[in-house]
């Protein structure tokens, strides 16, 4: 576990600030739009994820942890 993974979030933290905006204005096709940017950005973290997984183990495997 990372330290700084107990510290609270940012309060400028772009992922809180999406999350309180309000929906209702945007048209279903600008829904959609923000719906693909979302998931294209969560394939992203689930790959830096990944490569940060498989580096720890590497380390550790490295040094016999």
């Amino acid at each position: 576990m990372d330290a700084d993974e107990n510290l609270p979030r940012r309060s400028d933290d772009l992922a809180v600030q999406l999350a309180k905006q309000d929906l209702d204005p945007f048209s279903v096709a600008e829904l959609e739009t923000r719906i693909q940017l979302l998931e294209t950005e969560i394939a992203r973290c689930r790959e830096k994820i990944q490569r940060a997984v498989h580096h720890r183990a590497s380390a550790d495997a490295l040094f016999k942890r």
